[in-house]
């Protein structure tokens, strides 16, 4: 597994996409560690996890579409000292198997680490029944969670790793799709519950975003340095526990904040810094792009994106007109 990155590396996994590099990673996570269990609610050939069943027999399990019995089935194995990660689509994970995951692992306090392969708006024409758009705000309700989300399909491996270790109940959502924009090029120091700064410019604006979204806030830096407006990007790949540390230095540092998610602004990412905002009773502006309190209009992934006005020039064109405001 690749835990170091360079240009290289990066693109192998873009082009393979999210889904497909966590099978991937996996794969290779069975292989070095015996203690290492995975579950799935039937993602086999979705998630590209159909090796894992012929060639690991004990540790990997295929529970069927049964999210509810996959999640208890994870506690139990998680208290016998297995290191166990346990898959789905984001929406079956995060609120099917709610009440599972608040009792056995927030209220249990089980180490499982819950992975919502297809997050965000990334399994395209299937729809709004299988978008996860509102399992952070679900997830991050719950006592003793930590969620967490990759800014790209590279930094997935780094994530696994860093779960693994953590040794605590974990929600990982993955967004993106095959040959998305990518975040990071080069290695980079990845501690949960510690936000990244990919980009400093200056400190006209600061985007702070996660998962999918640090790229394209990225692209949309890139278009208002055109307009001369200088933009710091940062990436809030845990969404709980938040860095209240780098949070405090980024309020006092600029006067706007731009928070972009693939994801609700119910709840998300937008709510949590909002909550700290007004927790600290920071006066700064404060603008939320993502998701409005709508049903997405089903298409490709890039038309919803740009829909959604989650892509770069969308988001760059948005910070112009509040920056005017």
């Amino acid at each position: 597994m690749y835990y170091d990155l360079n240009p290289k590396i990066s693109k192998m996994y873009a082009r393979m996409g999210p889904r497909a590099t966590y099978g991937s990673s996996m794969y290779t996570a069975l292989k070095e560690n015996e203690d290492f269990l995975l579950l799935s609610a039937d993602l086999g050939k979705a998630c590209g996890l159909d090796r894992l069943k012929a060639e690991f027999p004990n540790q990997f399990i295929n529970c069927g579409i049964a999210e509810q019995n996959m999640v208890a089935f994870a506690s139990g194995l998680a208290r016998e000292g297995e290191t166990v990660f346990a898959s789905s689509f984001a929406p079956f994970l995060s609120m099917r198997a709610s009440e599972h995951v608040r009792m056995n692992l927030g209220y249990m306090n089980e180490p499982v680490v819950l992975v919502a392969a297809g997050s965000g708006l990334s399994l395209g024409f299937l729809g709004n029944s299988h978008f996860g758009l509102e399992d952070v705000s679900v997830m991050r309700a719950i006592p003793g969670m930590t969620v967490i989300c990759p800014a790209d399909a590279g930094s997935i491996p780094k994530f696994i790793k860093a779960a693994a270790e953590l040794k605590k109940p974990v929600y990982m959502r993955l967004v993106g799709v095959p040959g998305s924009p990518i975040a990071y090029e080069e290695d980079y120091n990845l501690e949960i519950g510690k936000i990244n700064k990919v980009l400093s410019k200056g400190n006209d604006v600061a985007i702070i975003a996660s998962g999918s979204s640090v790229a394209q806030s990225i692209i949309a830096s890139r278009e208002l340095e055109k307009a001369s407006i200088s933009v710091s990007v940062f990436d809030c790949h845990t969404i709980k526990p938040l860095d209240k540390n780098r949070l405090q230095k980024i309020f006092n540092t600029f006067r706007i904040l731009i928070t972009v998610e693939e994801h609700t602004l119910i709840g998300g990412l937008y709510s949590a810094i909002s909550e700290y905002k007004n927790y600290e009773n920071f006066t700064n502006k404060l603008v939320g792009i993502g998701i409005k309190d709508t049903w997405v209009k089903t298409g490709s992934y890039d038309f919803m994106i740009k829909d959604c006005g989650l892509d770069g020039d969308s988001i760059a064109k948005r910070i112009q007109a509040e920056i005017k405001n």
